[in-house]
């Protein structure tokens, strides 16, 4: 049983000396600090650059294996509370 989880972004080194954002990388673990899960954001450069906070992205979350175990998809859309009918969603 997982009751709680804890998550850490790993930060490339490319991305810390650049300063550029890159496709973000997790680790998932346990209270015990065990990695359980991984997960990848998947999208592409013109994305994170021009839309970082509402962005369009797929986070894949795998356990140790590799075995795909959930799939986040948030299309891009607008974060205007003028167009509500277009907020993020996920």
């Amino acid at each position: 049983q997982l009751d709680q989880i804890i998550i850490h972004q790993q930060v490339e080194l490319l991305e810390a000396i650049l300063g550029t954002e890159t496709s973000s990388k997790y680790e998932i673990k346990n209270p015990l600090g065990q990695r359980v899960y991984f997960a990848v954001e998947e999208n592409g450069c013109f994305d994170r650059k021009l839309c970082s906070p509402i962005r369009a992205f797929t986070i894949r979350i795998a356990d140790n294996a590799g075995r795909e175990v959930i799939r986040v998809i948030r299309p891009l859309r607008c974060n205007s509370c003028c167009f509500p009918c277009f907020l993020q969603q996920v």
